[in-house]
């Protein structure tokens, strides 16, 4: 037993040893994707990166594998300071700045051009309320697309409202969001999902390709909709009370180099992503695309359920300041 306590105990030990020495700083940062991920490498790498351009004045740990516990775990490790950066997805994100969950309203945003265009727009309105709350956001990251994957085939909306639709009870505001949209909703822990699949408690989720691949979910979700959702995003944060030890001229360089791997972390997912339906269809996944009148019934049908959502699940002003951006930019790419 007391073999099997050791590397917890040891882990702990680490988290809780101070990040700043005389002559150095240890930034402890932490991630629930597994380190053979694209994620995980763009993180190692920066590890790498940021001691060179630091002359060794500044160290990542970093600590991958949800080794530091879920995304609520590491927002409260970072408020105590145990630990001082840590990657995000959307929801972690929510919990800092509401107005970023926005960004993956259900059909909001219909494709990468649309989401780099409305991320550019709202960046440094999102970074600014970040930094409000005590965080440097060092680099965002595309974390692929949500899609619908059901036992039945579905090309409109009224196929997937006829279909028991599974949710993560941690979700609250997407799960709002699908309700007003009258969506038959059945909250699953996520670990409990294929159960829920085979049993018939669910006909139906929404979840990326990767996570359908990698859990299995589409050997009893066989259908996949061919349409974008919602955008997962993440993003690699720092606290800005550590970020200011370091001088104005080594923030620059460091801040470069992290957005650098944005860059290539972004082309990486999108061929991963791919790759992940294609290896998918291999295995039995079929993938039905709507025609472009079902396509519009999607479209309308968010258009006229998300205004519902608006000062629950997501925040208005973001929201009508989003919409505008999104009516100019189709506009000026018809």
């Amino acid at each position: 037993m007391k073999f099997k306590l050791r590397p917890l105990f040891l882990l702990t030990a680490a988290l809780l040893l101070p990040a700043v020495s005389a002559s150095a700083l240890t930034i402890k940062v932490a991630s629930v994707a597994p380190e053979g991920t694209p994620w995980g490498a763009a993180l190692n790498e920066m590890a790498a990166d940021w001691t060179k351009l630091s002359n060794g004045e500044v160290t990542l740990k970093i600590f991958h594998n949800g080794i530091a516990g879920s995304e609520a775990d590491m927002l409260r490790k970072l408020k105590i300071g145990q630990l001082q950066g840590a990657v995000f997805t959307s929801f972690g994100l929510n919990s800092i700045t509401p107005e970023i969950l926005t960004l993956s309203a259900p059909l909001l945003l219909r494709n990468n051009a649309e989401l780099d265009y409305i991320l550019d727009k709202n960046r440094p309105i999102f970074e600014k309320k970040m930094l409000d709350k005590g965080f440097v956001v060092l680099a965002w990251s595309k974390a692929g697309w949500v899609r619908f994957f059901s036992k039945k085939p579905v090309f409109v909306p009224a196929e997937l409202k006829a279909q028991k639709l599974s949710t993560d009870p941690s979700e609250q505001a997407l799960s709002e969001a699908f309700k007003t949209q009258g969506y038959h909703l059945v909250p699953v822990n996520l670990g409990e999902t294929l159960v829920a699949l085979s049993s018939g408690m669910i006909d139906a989720l929404y979840t990326s390709p990767l996570a359908a691949g990698g859990m299995q979910f589409f050997g009893v979700a066989k259908n996949m909709v061919n349409l974008k959702v919602a955008p997962f995003l993440g993003a690699i944060v720092i606290s800005s009370s550590v970020w200011n030890k370091l001088s104005p001229d080594l923030q620059t360089k460091l801040l470069n180099n992290s957005q650098s791997h944005e860059k290539s972390l972004d082309a990486q997912i999108v061929q991963l992503e791919d790759g992940a339906v294609t290896t998918m269809e291999k295995y039995g996944l079929v993938v039905n695309t709507p025609t472009p009148a079902q396509v519009k019934l999607w479209e309308d049908d968010a258009e006229q359920g998300l205004p519902k959502a608006m000062g629950t699940s997501f925040d208005k002003e973001t929201f009508d300041r989003i919409t505008q951006q999104l009516k100019d930019f189709r506009a000026a790419n018809k």
